[in-house]
């Protein structure tokens, strides 16, 4: 009872402040670039790292943009005899506060989408692996980038994104589910929601799967550089 009535006594306010954040990008944007990437990480990694899974896109002539969520942590909990490594990882969002996170993330990609000043005539994909394939798909249905072909590695839509602006921002583009055959977190359910959300944004994407785990896939990636 008294831990009931000490938090009736709380309050939370939010405060709106100017914020620095990072990206990596990869390649070089100009008159050869064939197109263009933007690639998402998932829950506990960095940007920079990630970025590395996509070298071989330099000898295509691609521009890579990864940016980083602005959540960061040691990886490795504390302990009593301290810490196992000082690996450090990012998230895109989590339970707490989720709305505002989401707002932030937004706020920040569209800041990195227009400081790039991308040419209309260059296609643009979007991949989002595991967290970031949520990432990505609240990103583009605010319809504030410009993008041709989306992929979704290693995770679903969010249940909860805006399905009526998703319709009309899908819409043409090309959608593409990407999965290990062992990948142990997606599961059947998942599967059944991620075609049901389909069928309510009438969009018929198209599904690789390779034999592995929760990971890119370096051959899988080839492919679909080839058919970019």
């Amino acid at each position: 009872m008294a831990i009931f009535i000490y938090f009736s006594f709380m309050h939370s306010h939010d405060l709106s402040f100017d914020f620095k954040a990072r990206y990596y990008t990869l390649g070089h944007l100009g008159p050869s670039t064939r197109s263009v990437w933007f690639v998402l990480h998932g829950y506990g990694q960095l940007a920079a790292y990630f970025l590395k899974k996509f070298d071989t896109l330099r000898d295509n002539n691609t521009y890579v943009i990864a940016p980083e969520g602005l959540s960061r942590f040691y990886v490795d909990p504390i302990q009593s005899t301290g810490r196992a490594s000082d690996r450090v990882g990012a998230t895109w969002m989590t339970k707490e506060n989720r709305l505002t996170d989401i707002e932030n993330y937004l706020t920040y990609l569209n800041g990195v989408y227009l400081n790039l000043r991308l040419p209309d005539s260059v296609p643009v994909t979007i991949l989002g692996f595991s967290q970031g394939a949520a990432t990505i798909s609240r990103w583009v249905t605010g319809g504030k980038i410009a993008f041709d072909r989306m992929i979704l590695w290693s995770g679903i839509f969010p249940p909860d994104m805006d399905l009526e602006s998703a319709k009309d921002t899908l819409r043409g583009k090309k959608i593409i589910l990407v999965h290990g055959t062992e990948d142990p977190f997606l599961n059947d359910s998942q599967y059944q929601s991620m075609e049901m959300i389909s069928t309510k944004l009438e969009i018929h994407p198209q599904v690789i799967t390779f034999k592995g785990g929760h990971e890119i896939d370096a051959t899988t990636l080839k492919q679909l550089i080839l058919k970019q």
